[in-house]
């Protein structure tokens, strides 16, 4: 009862304090505080279905960047030493309390970036299920012991902190990307800056006063907001070791090459292609079910969607099905019933994809379907793009070249598996790829003869659970060690290794050794 007493009364404060983290204009949170930034440069966010301003987002002042440094180093002095218990703790406090908030924060997720609340809502908890997987931090943070290795002697390795961390997260997920980083950098023993994404941190502003509300002492999350100079911060500040990253290819070479000059290790996840190879054994209305999905959800603004389609051999026969069913998707606001997808994040956003699509007609692709002019009822505003769906697509095309982010597939047709394998690994991306099938030796020569580092079959958006880790590779990555799982442990801690020679009696005689030691 007592149990169950200050669960309720924690998630009453965190239901309050959400109202507060949602300002107007963004604050930041420095050392456990949200404090109105002194700046006089401030990012304007619209609703994306309306283009209502909702807030302006600032851009920290250098003062305020360095307080929140400060802060997080200072906090690392004592979180370093929390027991894995007492971080255990606090990460089932904030699962609790996230599962609890889920729907208030997939609700601003909708307002600010667009995407439908039932997406919204799944944003939310691929970012809690990585939240569970840190509360086996104690478990996750083991180390190894040899001994004895020789006479008296036993050597012993320890997963120590890194100290003050950055993360830099992306408009697409604004719950899930923050929650692959702050809570892993916390419960492995650091610290860390945060910088959610100028678009849409509202919803990292909630999770921060949950994570406080958990338990997460003052300073060892702290948030600051802009664009470039709050990036190049991060990459420069000497106190801060290691940087998480996940958006476009411009902006993660940038910071994979600052940090690394900087002496500071970078993982920085960027940009992606993924191609659907379907073959003419698979399950036909399962297969335009998930291609579909996969494509256009989320206005195709995933870096695991699924834009690109090969149809092998007599596959393309249901080309047309495809685009009925792509024509049967609803196009509204993200908080209306049955709306299956929602606005584009801006207008720049819809333009560019635009332009794409309008240079793949140019360069001889089939416009099958075309969204780039649909209109909403109720909201004449908003930066809507309906399902696209170019065909005859080859390889040299710009809308093929590029990831257009938007919701626009793009369809090649090839006679075989391997010409479709090929095709997957010529591409500089290796995020993902997904097979419809149902033969178990195609799929395992696929699995094993393609690039890219995530594989489904029969699976179109195959993101690892938390248990494993996020494993895109070839150009979507820059960095040895993926997102989330044991390579994100790894990402936040640094092995130490003690050797230890413990003997009951002194040496018998005065006699040094200089040669190499050697151990029997």
């Amino acid at each position: 009862m007592l149990l169950s007493a200050r669960a309720s009364a924690v998630a009453s404060s965190a239901a309050r304090s959400l109202r507060c983290a949602s300002t107007y204009p963004t604050h930041n949170f420095i050392n456990g505080k949200f404090t109105e930034s002194a700046t006089d440069t401030f990012i304007d966010l619209h609703n994306p279905a309306t283009n209502e301003l909702l807030t302006q987002v600032p851009c920290s002042t250098p003062a305020e960047m360095q307080a929140a440094s400060d802060g997080a180093a200072e906090a690392f002095q004592t979180w370093r030493d929390s027991s894995v218990m007492t971080r255990q703790t606090v990460m089932f406090n904030l699962a609790r309390l996230l599962r609890e908030n889920q729907t208030e924060i997939a609700k601003n997720i909708t307002k600010e970036q667009g995407k439908t609340l039932a997406d919204a809502e799944g944003d939310v908890l691929r970012g809690i299920q990585v939240v569970e997987y840190a509360c086996g931090i104690p478990s996750l943070l083991m180390g190894e012991t040899a001994s004895p290795v020789a006479q008296d002697m036993e050597i012993q390795s320890f997963r120590m902190p890194l100290g003050v961390t950055g993360g830099i997260c992306p408009f697409n997920f604004p719950a899930m990307i923050p929650l692959w980083m702050f809570p892993m950098a916390i419960a492995t023993g650091n610290t860390m800056v945060l910088k959610p994404s100028e678009r849409d941190p509202g919803a990292t502003m909630m999770m921060a006063q949950l994570a406080q509300d958990a338990g997460v002492p003052d300073g060892c999350l702290n948030i600051i907001h802009g664009a470039v100079d709050a990036v190049n911060f991060i990459c420069d500040d000497p106190a801060i070791k290691a940087i998480s990253f996940v958006g476009s290819d411009h902006a993660g070479k940038h910071i994979y090459d600052r940090g690394n000059a900087n002496g500071k290790r970078v993982q920085s996840n960027m940009g992606a292609k993924n191609h659907g190879v379907v073959m003419p054994d698979a399950n036909k209305k399962a297969t335009l079910n998930q291609l579909v999905g996969a494509a256009f959800g989320a206005a195709g603004q995933r870096c695991m969607a699924l834009p690109h389609a090969i149809f092998v051999g007599s596959a393309k026969e249901w080309i047309p099905e495809l685009v009925d069913m792509a024509k049967g998707l609803k196009l509204n606001e993200g908080m209306q019933p049955g709306a299956d997808l929602g606005p584009m994040i801006s207008p720049q956003a819809k333009e560019r994809a635009a332009g794409i699509v309008q240079s793949g007609v140019q360069q001889g692709a089939k416009l099958l379907l075309d969204g780039r002019y649909a209109e909403v009822d109720g909201y004449p505003n908003g930066n809507w793009f309906g399902p696209t769906i170019l065909s005859e697509v080859t390889e040299e095309m710009d809308c093929y070249r590029e990831e257009i982010f938007a919701p626009v597939m793009t369809c090649s047709e090839v006679d075989t598996l391997d010409e479709a394998i090929s095709m997957i690994n010529r591409n500089k991306y290796g995020n993902g790829t997904a097979l419809f099938t149902n033969s178990g030796a195609v799929a395992r020569k696929f699995t094993f003869e393609t690039e890219a580092g995530q594989v489904g079959i029969n699976v179109p958006i195959p993101v690892p659970l938390p248990m494993f880790s996020f494993t895109g590779n070839k150009g979507s990555i820059l960095g040895d060690l993926n997102f989330y799982g044991k390579a994100g442990v790894q990402f936040y801690t640094q092995i130490k290794t003690v050797t230890s020679l413990w003997r009951g009696t002194d040496a018998d005689t005065l006699s040094a050794q200089t040669v190499m030691p050697t151990m029997k």
